[in-house]
């Protein structure tokens, strides 16, 4: 894929992983970075040339239909969009942890919300020659976490919708949809974890910049390749590998 002059939206793009990808991609490429938070927002884009911010929450859907209309208007379209933001709650089903409203949470960030603004969105990357739709989910997917179990289920559901979304557009549309499936990474979001034994957010970028050069859909990086490899020899395997 072509990676050069291209309108990028990168959702939860203030922090982590979304931040280097905006860094690895900004000097080619015009990047707009969408959050909750416009002072972390306006402090990740300082410094960076074509990085542009836009403050929504894409769980609300006024916020996901101005936000749309931003970038219709100030930005002439889009053709990469990448569903990056998150929401994780660390706890385990044996606890009385309010399992219901922690799983409802975070399917409504992780599953819901990049349904809805890829829907909307459809109709704008469908006028460019070069278009991709990108969702992040994780090693999870594969393998739940016994640490982070809702999280690991709306995961899950994330990457069916996306090969269900990769097999409809691959039909009649040049929209080309990858998945990037990170481990455990060293971020902000991901303190509660242990994030701090996780892989620096560059190295993700890192990978990720390479899988759309090369058109690798499912771009897994460190870990979560041999996970893979794990699950399709026996997922009773690749849970032991994860729960050890």
């Amino acid at each position: 894929m072509n990676i050069t002059n291209n309108t990028i939206l990168i959702t939860g793009g203030g922090s982590g992983i979304g931040l280097e990808i905006a860094k690895a991609l900004h000097v080619s490429n015009k990047i707009i970075i969408a959050g909750r938070n416009k002072d972390k927002l306006d402090a990740a884009a300082a410094g960076l040339d074509n990085v542009f911010t836009i403050q929504a929450d894409i769980t609300n859907e006024n916020d996901v239909n101005q936000l749309i209309e931003e970038i219709k208007v100030n930005f002439g379209g889009l053709n990469i969009l990448i569903n990056n933001a998150g929401h994780a709650y660390a706890y385990t089903l044996s606890d009385t942890s309010d399992t219901y409203r922690k799983a409802t949470a975070e399917f409504e960030t992780n599953y819901f919300a990049p349904i809805r603004l890829t829907e909307k969105l459809l109709p704008v990357l469908k006028q460019q020659d070069n278009a991709a739709v990108v969702n992040v989910s994780s090693i999870v997917a594969f393998a739940p976490g016994s640490h982070v179990p809702t999280y690991s289920d709306s995961k899950a559901a994330l990457h069916s919708y996306t090969q269900l979304l990769r097999h409809e557009l691959a039909k009649d549309t040049a929209i080309k949809v990858f998945e990037l499936m990170p481990p455990l990474v060293n971020t902000d979001f991901s303190a509660e974890i242990g994030g701090e034994h996780g892989i620096p957010a560059s190295e993700v970028a890192d990978s990720f910049v390479q899988g759309l050069l090369d058109d690798t859909y499912e771009i897994r990086v460190g870990n979560t390749d041999l996970m893979y490899s794990n699950f399709f020899a026996g997922s009773e395997g690749a849970f032991s590998m994860m729960n050890k």
